[in-house]
């Protein structure tokens, strides 16, 4: 009998350590890591359909409509059918979760809580590498060279939404949209929310709580921190 699948989707507010962690889940399980974020840009990047109607919404500075989205995030699961996923990004709208449930039954969502006065002091320490959207902070996730990108060895910069009244009204926004997600994860018994400061404060309890879902992918002691 083949194993179950392991469905899971990650929440958590800008700069709470989300792309850290969800790093360290897919490295550990080797899950299907679907990064809506990254999927949207490189759609965007080689002018795709969706690729350029998504480009409308932002180049307008808003968002991109829930039926666009949910069009492609479904395709994007198709490609990962026969293989355990991680979803990062989506959904971050109660109609987008609802769309979701109707698509794939998730096993688990993990929200992560970091106090917003945290955030704000980690992102004037944050280094962004804009053509891949990696991200790396100087307190943890530091570049292995300063300012510089550890794939490509380009220069690394600091964006102008990092100030700290920028972020505030970010996590403020993050906060309002991911109230009702919250909500309806609680209700279908499947969130579980991480507390702490620091990615490596958080990261043990997810991993533990991971290991009661899916059997631990094979990997050296020390490529696992």
């Amino acid at each position: 009998m083949a194993a179950k699948l392991f469905k899971s989707v990650i929440l958590g507010a800008p700069a709470s350590g989300k792309g850290t962690i969800s790093g360290r889940i897919v490295k550990n399980f080797n899950l299907a890591h679907i990064s809506s974020g990254d999927k949207l840009r490189q759609q965007i990047q080689e002018k795709t359909p969706i690729g350029v109607e998504a480009q409308k919404y932002i180049l307008a500075g808003k968002l991109v409509p829930d039926g666009t989205m949910i069009k492609f995030i479904s395709s994007e699961l198709r490609k990962v059918s026969n293989q355990s996923w991680l979803l990062d990004g989506f959904p971050r709208t109660l109609a987008q979760a609802e769309a979701l449930w109707e698509i794939e039954k998730m096993d688990l969502v993990i929200n992560l809580q970091v106090p917003y006065e945290v955030i704000i002091a980690r992102v004037k320490g944050r280094w962004i590498h804009l053509p891949s959207g990696r991200v790396y902070n100087e307190d943890f996730n530091a570049p292995k060279v300063p300012g510089k990108d550890d794939i490509t060895g380009e220069p690394l910069v600091q964006r102008e939404d990092d100030k700290p009244e920028v972020v505030l009204k970010r996590l403020e926004q993050y906060g309002r949209m991911a109230g009702p997600l919250i909500t309806y994860y609680e209700g279908k018994g499947i969130l579980r929310t991480f507390i702490g400061e620091r990615t490596d404060e958080i990261w043990p309890k997810v991993l533990e709580c991971l290991e009661t879902y899916i059997p631990r992918h094979k990997i050296s002691q020390k490529s696992s921190q």
